[in-house]
Formats: C-alpha cells, sequence, structure tokens
C-alpha cells in the first residue's frame, strides 16, 4: 500500500463504474459498467492489476475501494430479496461520482 494517495470517495458515497472499454482482463466485469453502487469500503492503494496481469510493473498506484451494488440494479429480472446485495473490489479509476 502507498501512505501518499488521498482517495477521491468516502463510505456512502453513490458512484458509478464507468465502462473505459479496456479488453481482456481488467478486474471490472462487465456486469457493473455503467451501474451504479456505493461505497462501503477504501482498501487502500496497490499497483496496477491491469499492468500486473500482463506482467508490467504495474506503478502508478491506484485507490481500491468495495463498492456494494443491490442486486436489482444489476439485474432488472432479479428474483430475490429486495435486501440481496453484491460488494466487489473496484479501483479508482473506473469509478465516478453518481
Amino acid at each position: 500500500m502507498f501512505a501518499d494517495t488521498v482517495p477521491a470517495f468516502a463510505p456512502g458515497d453513490r458512484v458509478r463504474v464507468v465502462d473505459l472499454g479496456k479488453p481482456g482482463h481488467v478486474r471490472t466485469p462487465f456486469y457493473v459498467r455503467e451501474k451504479t453502487g456505493a461505497i462501503e469500503e477504501y482498501c487502500g492503494t496497490f499497483d496496477n492489476p491491469e499492468e500486473r496481469g500482463y506482467g508490467r510493473v504495474g506503478l502508478n498506484p491506484i485507490p481500491l475501494y468495495r463498492v456494494r451494488f443491490r442486486q436489482f440494479d444489476l439485474w432488472p429480472d432479479y428474483d430475490g430479496s429486495e435486501r440481496d446485495e453484491l460488494v466487489l473490489e473496484i479501483y479508482e479509476h473506473w469509478l465516478a461520482a453518481a
């Protein structure tokens, strides 16, 4: 982790996952792109996994967050409880204020 990076989002902030159009191994599932959730937790700052996944150094540390999504917001025909949620870890460059 890198201590000198200030997170852009705080727990409770509403965020939208942007679609950066990146192919390959990027750790951000297609089914959450352009969906809105809430920051649950700031996890720290880490090397860029999109670079590391291809054997590169991955410098320029990126803040990582746990983002909570309601299942109904992800899947319009979801047949479960209204309380069902999904929590994913998503890097800051995939997030925008909602």
